[in-house]
């Protein structure tokens, strides 16, 4: 942080931090910020002024008009700055704790933006016709439970716990390669679409893993799925253009 002391003064205001909620993960005109306040416009302006000598937000000229997106990034370290040294101590005496069963797993993270936006994105992740035609492979998907045989013979199947369109998916899932699922010990992983700052949408995913070698088995799992998202999406989601089907093949090649 160049001048936390600015930055601090800027979230002060009430007003500056909900207008840095209203522009988080979107882009809006001046005009569209002051709309959601019951003050006037060159009172906007002047806290939009104070988030820009902050740091804390960038503006994009387009003709007359001014549109504003937070700079996210311009707050990473302040909680660090500002955080005492115990706040991170629980306190003594929680009787209350012993009751609990706790754990600490590892969580994978995996993006990708494309170029469909948020609902279109999120349908091609829900709609089992849509994710067929990009994935490549058949995916069914009913009640909540969903399956997909990848070409190379992996089943994997599981639950949609929530659904929370156009944005969030929580899901327990498992696959079947070479082995068969324990009961119970599904994977847990949560499905973000956001709409991209530049258009379009980011799609992320936060998978939990119990151990460095399953993170490195998801990092790849994931990387193949968003990747086959980002470049098939946009064919995908019009119903009258082609889509090649994957031919079955061996999942590992056969050694020289």
């Amino acid at each position: 942080m160049r001048d936390i002391d600015k930055v601090i003064g800027a979230l002060r205001s009430p007003i500056r931090r909900e207008i840095l909620r209203l522009i988080w993960s979107r882009e809006l005109r001046a005009g569209d910020i002051a709309a959601a306040f019951d003050i006037t416009k060159p009172t906007i302006s002047q806290h939009l002024r104070v988030l820009r000598d902050a740091g804390l937000v960038q503006m994009t000229a387009a003709g007359t008009s001014r549109r504003y997106l937070a700079r996210q990034d311009a707050l990473d370290g302040l909680h660090a700055a500002l955080e005492g040294s115990l706040k991170w101590l629980p306190a003594d005496q929680i009787s209350e704790r012993a009751r609990s069963a706790a754990r600490t797993t590892r969580a994978v993270i995996v993006a990708v933006e494309v170029e469909t936006d948020q609902t279109t994105t999120f349908a091609a992740l829900t709609d089992p016709r849509t994710y067929t035609r990009w994935l490549g492979v058949p995916v069914t998907i009913a009640d909540g439970r969903f399956a997909a045989t990848m070409e190379w013979g992996t089943e994997v199947r599981g639950t949609y716990e929530v659904v929370c369109p156009p944005q969030l998916v929580a899901m327990r899932w498992d696959f079947e390669d070479d082995n068969v699922p324990l009961p119970g010990r599904e994977l847990v992983g949560y499905l973000r679409v956001d709409p991209a700052p530049g258009g379009g949408a980011r799609v992320e995913v936060h998978q939990l893993a119990d151990d460095p070698a399953q993170a490195s088995f998801m990092e790849e799992a994931w990387g193949l799925v968003l990747g086959r998202l980002q470049a098939g999406v946009v064919a995908a989601s019009d119903a009258s253009a082609p889509m090649p089907k994957r031919r079955r093949r061996p999942k590992y090649r056969a050694s020289a």
